[in-house]
């Protein structure tokens, strides 16, 4: 069995530092905020290249608490990519904006800047640019119209830690950034854990208030928040991770190359594309395949896991039903729905994994 993303395998290869970490954090009952916490942040800040990291309880709730830091609310809008993962949205709705959908681009599958523009009215507040699959979006386009109409930026960089554009790491370029360290994430935690970095005061002033029930110290609460904590035992373990994390994301573009060699004359595969200036990081290496579905039924039978980001976009998921999408609104990001097949991808991996993948998709295709 080739397993689409194997955590036993990382755990096994950093397991004393890992277990240092916990014994640690239990050694010292530092179970909830502290010196664990405030070690993480530091370091992930320092990482990213931005001033402040603050840290919640997953990025779902990152998305939310940065909203509300920078002041969006009801009767808003808020402009996000048609192909990505339902919090983006449903962080906006949350709030009490509207998430208003945009289509993709066919290459990156990110937001396209030529649609923004036109989605763009009177309540428009913010952007939320999705850095998917570990690529960045069009950050130079999307902050010429930011500025353009003074909206507000909000990257999702949920998929890309450690992404980059000219050599500036993704979730730098806005007013504010998220991250989610789901277990799964090229930095996950053993749980869910999230944060948001800035380099503006003020979203993070709020961002801190608003992540732990608006107190700015205990018992002084100046405003109603939230409890979005990150725990000592996930903040550890990230810690430990982070110091890895250049290592995993080299071993990953050595894959995703090795894919891409191998899928070099298979004309029924569309393999990632990536600008020269762009720095993929591959969360998923996700290909556009013909007869996905057959193809993905006959990898399962030769012990090859894999997955679909996602099987629906956005607008068509009964979620958003009420608000009476058309496909012809979204004809990019639409029509390759049908195509996506995320394929297993994680440090570990192997060439001969890899191979034995790509001769199982040769042969589907013979």
């Amino acid at each position: 069995m080739i397993k689409f993303v194997d955590l036993k395998k990382q755990y096994e290869s950093i397991k004393n530092e890992i277990d240092e970490a916990f014994a640690s954090v239990i050694s010292d009952s530092a179970f909830v905020g502290g010196q664990y916490v405030e070690k993480f942040a530091s370091e992930f800040a320092d990482y990213i290249g931005t001033e402040h990291c603050i840290t919640c309880a997953n990025g779902t709730d990152a998305l939310e608490i940065a909203l509300k830091a920078m002041g969006i609310g009801t009767g808003d809008e808020v402009l996000v990519p048609s192909h990505t993962w339902i919090s983006t949205a449903e962080a906006v709705t949350n709030v009490g904006a509207k998430p208003v959908f945009v289509d993709t681009l066919s290459d990156s599958y990110t937001i396209n800047p030529s649609e923004i523009q036109k989605k763009i009215n009177s309540k428009t507040k913010a952007i939320i640019p999705v850095h998917l699959f570990g690529y960045p979006a069009d950050m130079e386009a999307i902050i010429k119209i930011a500025k353009e109409n003074k909206l507000k930026i909000l990257e999702d960089a949920a998929q890309a830690h450690g992404a980059k554009i000219m050599g500036r790491i993704a979730g730098t370029f806005g007013d504010a950034a998220i991250f989610s360290f789901y277990p799964s994430k090229n930095l996950g935690a053993y749980g869910d854990a999230g944060c948001i970095v800035t380099n503006d005061d003020d979203i993070a002033y709020r961002s801190k208030l608003l992540a732990n029930h608006g107190q700015v110290k205990k018992h002084e609460h100046l405003l109603e928040g939230r409890n979005s904590r990150l725990d000592g035992l996930q903040a550890a373990i990230l810690s430990v991770k982070l110091k890895h994390l250049d290592k995993w994301i080299e071993a990953r573009r050595s894959h995703a190359r090795l894919y891409d060699k191998l899928f070099k004359d298979v004309q029924q595969v569309k393999t990632p594309e990536v600008k020269g200036s762009f720095t993929h990081v591959y969360h998923v290496y996700c290909i556009k395949a013909e007869v996905r579905n057959k193809l993905r039924i006959f990898l399962e039978n030769k012990g090859i896991e894999t997955a679909i980001h996602y099987p629906e976009m956005l607008p068509f998921l009964v979620a958003y039903k009420y608000m009476k999408h058309s496909p012809d609104e979204f004809p990019v990001s639409y029509n390759y729905q049908p195509m996506l097949l995320s394929l297993p991808m994680y440090p570990e991996l192997t060439n001969d994994e890899i191979k034995f993948v790509c001769d199982s998709i040769v042969e589907f295709y013979s």
